[in-house]
């Protein structure tokens, strides 16, 4: 069957992640959150997916080629404008971008599947696919009840009790919000919804092709299941996602590595020093170095080739790949990606600008031998720098 994931996007909100990265590629525990995704797909029998690209989109493109790695079919429409010889990223929206490939090729030949590359899930697709074939819907929702207080967040679903879509309110005000039951951004559609697309054209699903359909008298249907859902809209959706694979809490993602001790997972090279403490549930990655006195209190997330040095402390952390923490350091609750300190609210400080190299580097570079440090290197504790 097929499907389609919407990755164009830049993630403006998940900034300073998505400096470096696109949205798709952001890892959770080590794997893109688009790999997830590809993997769920699979597993409801999704095997032949179209993915549209423009921020950052040769990395996207590079990862997972043609998705034979993954047992699926992968292609790619790149949405772009060409200016005075080259080519700039030029988003078409998400239903423009579905209507690029129909131009294209006419991929969408029966129903098909539409989810954003930047949620973690596990809703049961088959059933949603059998719902949406039974109700004889152009397009189907999969909704989702949020906190009251949450639903400003989100494009609102108002449906009857047949499960029939009649309105929607886009990100309400809490008092004016009609229902706390949100468009989780996962849909079904049949071809005919191509009807009501205009061609080359920036088009959005939720603010501009659902109301069209609705005015249209289209029968457009939700259905709301109990699933996990986790929408990486912010550094903080990106840290909640990462606790909660790393406590088992999200179906058919697992913790990489060998489990060493209770929720302690390791990968190939690791090497741990004696009088090292590590509480779970933490992941380390391949190639890092732990030296002795170390302790890591979990959750945590130790990327590949890190060197934590001796008496280093790690409290509920996340560490990209080669990062360096110098002796005797504290990191508590901070992401160190990209050459930055991130707090779970996204703010964030550039170790550069704050000269603090010294302190937590790229472990592929040469240590700094500061003697001016020494003293500040035996107490110094991250939280109070950031």
């Amino acid at each position: 069957m097929k499907a389609m994931i919407l990755a164009a996007g830049k993630g403006t909100r998940v900034r300073p992640l998505t400096n470096v990265l696109p949205k798709p590629m952001i890892p959770l525990i080590r794997k893109p959150i688009m790999e997830a995704i590809i993997d769920h797909l699979k597993r409801h029998a999704f095997d032949e997916i179209y993915v549209n690209t423009s921020y950052l989109s040769r990395s996207i493109e590079d990862y997972f080629r043609d998705g034979d790695r993954l047992g699926v079919a992968i292609a790619y429409s790149y949405e772009n404008q060409l200016v005075d010889g080259e080519f700039i990223d030029k988003p078409l929206g998400s239903a423009g971008g579905m209507r690029r490939i129909q131009d294209r090729c006419g991929f969408f030949d029966d129903s098909f599947a539409v989810l954003c590359a930047d949620a973690l899930i596990d809703v049961d697709l088959t059933e949603v696919l059998r719902f949406h074939r039974a109700s004889g819907a152009i397009a189907t929702i999969v909704t989702k009840p949020v906190p009251r207080e949450d639903v400003c967040k989100y494009g609102v679903v108002i449906a009857d009790e047949t499960g029939r879509v009649r309105s929607f309110q886009e990100k309400p005000k809490v008092e004016e919000a009609l229902s706390n039951t949100i468009n989780t951004g996962i849909y079904l559609f049949d071809p005919k919804i191509f009807d009501y697309i205009p061609s080359a054209t920036e088009f959005d699903i939720g603010s501009q092709l659902f109301p069209r359909l609705i005015e249209a008298g289209e029968k457009v249907c939700a259905i709301s299941l109990p699933f996990e859902w986790v929408d990486i809209g912010c550094v903080a959706d990106f840290w909640e996602a990462t606790q909660l694979i790393l406590q088992g809490k999200v179906k058919g993602m697992k913790v990489p590595g060998r489990e060493i001790l209770l929720g302690v997972h390791v990968s190939l090279g690791v090497q741990i020093a004696a009088n090292v403490t590590i509480n779970g549930p933490v992941c380390i990655g391949s190639g890092t170095t732990i030296e002795a006195g170390v302790r890591i209190d979990g959750p945590a997330v130790i990327g590949a080739n890190c060197v934590l040095r001796s008496g280093t402390h790690i409290h509920q952390g996340i560490l990209g790949d080669y990062t360096r923490v110098s002796v005797n350091a504290m990191l508590d609750n901070r992401i160190v990606f990209a050459g930055k300190f991130i707090e779970p609210n996204g703010d964030a400080i550039d170790l550069n600008d704050a000269d603090l190299n010294w302190l937590i580097a790229d472990a592929r570079k040469p240590e700094t031998n500061d003697s001016a440090h020494d003293d500040l290197r035996a107490s110094m504790s991250v939280t109070a720098l950031v």
